[in-house]
């Protein structure tokens, strides 16, 4: 009877992939996303790029349906394509089968919070938080390569990151703090040090903790080896003092990683009381088109939470 029981469980989750996989492509239909301000998102056609790695993850997955390798990367590709539900819907059901993989709770933390649901993204990358304990750190492949095709995360490093994000946008600075700290610690890489530290440092300065958040900028050095994460330098340059603030304001909306560094100076704006200009900011950065991208997310949540905005 228990192997008929793990049979009929097996079909199940197939079939329950399938179906969150039906769609051949996204081509026949834009997918639209309402926003908490009210602004509603149309996804572009994706690239010949993004649609043929997305078939690619997905005939390897139809050819390896109990492989959670396959479904993470299936979820992942599908999630490059805005699918965000979908891309839910294929780690919830490897959850069923794997569930003490924490990469599926991290991937499917990181596609809540895409969605701006914070409270489930916060269950689910605290789950992973929980599965990594008294495990080695591993290097977590990039979906999207740099430039140098260098990977400069690892996946107790994303998770720590995620949840740390989670926190910080409802505003839970003090989990939030002691989430990036985690994931200070967990790598040496320079991307890491960088992003880390600037969440680490905003956070002490919203908790209006100037001196300590000075010192958590102690690491930080002008001619870091840094790969990706250069907005992210670039931020902690600035607190440092090692460059000028009029050397970030040209930057423009549009890409997740101007939009990081929008989101720093709007910061910085706030907590130097300078709230007109930071709102200006913030309120440009919503206006663009990286509605997905971190900082946008959370130029959404400040307007919400300290200056009263709601959708239109």
């Amino acid at each position: 009877m228990q192997k008929v029981g793990i049979i009929v469980i097996t079909i199940l989750f197939l079939l329950s992939c399938k179906e969150a996989i039906k769609e051949e492509d996204t081509t026949e239909a834009q997918i639209a996303f309402l926003t908490p301000l009210g602004k509603e998102i149309i996804l572009p056609e994706p690239s010949k790029k993004l649609l043929d790695q997305y078939r690619e993850a997905k005939e390897d997955f139809e050819h390896n349906p109990g492989d959670v390798d396959a479904i993470i990367w299936l979820g992942r590709r599908t999630a490059y394509l805005g699918r965000y539900k979908e891309a839910i819907a294929l780690y919830s059901q490897g959850i069923i089968k794997f569930p003490k993989d924490a990469r599926l709770y991290r991937h499917r933390g990181h596609r809540y919070i895409s969605l701006r649901k914070f409270d489930k993204a916060i269950t689910d990358l605290e789950k992973a938080s929980q599965l990594i304990q008294n495990t080695e750190n591993e290097i977590e492949p990039d979906g999207m390569p740099n430039a140098k095709n260098i990977p400069v995360s690892t996946l107790h490093g994303n998770i720590w990151y995620h949840l740390g994000l989670a926190y910080y946008l409802k505003h839970d600075y003090e989990k939030a703090f002691e989430a990036y700290t985690k994931c200070r610690t967990s790598g040496k890489l320079a991307d890491n040090i960088v992003s880390s530290t600037h969440w680490l440092y905003m956070i002490q300065r919203r908790l209006g903790n100037t001196t300590k958040a000075d010192s958590i900028l102690q690491p930080i050095q002008a001619d870091m080896d840094v790969i990706e994460n250069q907005s992210y330098h670039e931020l902690c340059k600035l607190y440092k003092g090692l460059i000028p603030k009029d050397s970030l304001l040209q930057t423009q909306t549009g890409s997740p990683s101007s939009d990081a560094i929008l989101y720093g100076l709007a910061n910085w704006h706030f907590y130097n009381d300078e709230k007109e200009k930071s709102m200006e900011i913030l309120e440009n950065l919503v206006g663009g088109s990286a509605w997905n991208s971190f900082g946008y997310i959370a130029a959404e949540s400040d307007l919400i939470e300290y200056f009263g905005r709601g959708p239109n």
